[in-house]
């Protein structure tokens, strides 16, 4: 089922997740809809708080990308209680979209290395050393579980130049192609 995605002025967005264990109420119903949603949208990942849960759920499919990055053929990856553990490399600064902030794109300066944690959806623990792109998509989707955006990393003249849009989003006429959960 595809879900509305929650924008830019919704509280859940600013929440700080919590972790979830097995028992969590149709978790596999709930990663299947997230997956759905988040290609419906056309997005490479989707994090719970985007559907206004504040739960550390995060989906990513980078399969969409391998045409250009043959490496990324067939990923498609959920991340239950993810966290950053640490931050690193060569800071590269990258264009960054969001399905929670429509029309807006920036580029944004990211740590090109993460060591991060997590479980899979059989709750299988991980660690792991990630680097390039997927570092960079796992960042922007983890920052949603603590209650950051993207357009937190932008220069004060930066935020500036977007804050039409951003007021455009909290007035709730915001605009996309997909099923949006605005501010009323």
């Amino acid at each position: 089922m595809i879900l509305p995605i929650y924008v830019y002025g919704q509280p859940v967005l600013r929440q700080v997740a919590e972790d979830i264990t097995p028992d969590y109420p149709k978790l596999k119903e709930l990663i299947a809809n997230m997956i759905e949603t988040m290609n419906h949208a056309d997005g490479v990942g989707l994090a719970a708080p985007q559907i206004g849960l504040p739960i550390r759920l995060v989906t990513v499919t980078l399969d969409p990308l391998s045409e250009d990055f043959p490496e990324f053929k067939d990923f498609n990856k959920v991340y239950i209680n993810p966290h950053i553990l640490e931050v690193g490399g060569e800071e590269v600064s990258m264009e960054e979209g969001c399905l929670s902030l429509p029309g807006i794109h920036e580029a944004v300066k990211r740590g090109d290395w993460i060591r991060v944690k997590y479980m899979d959806e059989n709750f299988v623990q991980y660690e792991e050393e990630v680097t390039g792109y997927l570092a960079r998509v796992m960042q922007h989707e983890f920052d949603h579980l603590e209650g950051t955006m993207f357009i937190d990393h932008l220069s004060p003249l930066r935020k500036q130049m977007i804050k039409g849009k951003l007021n455009t989003m909290l007035k709730g006429k915001a605009r996309s192609s997909y099923k949006m959960k605005q501010v009323k």
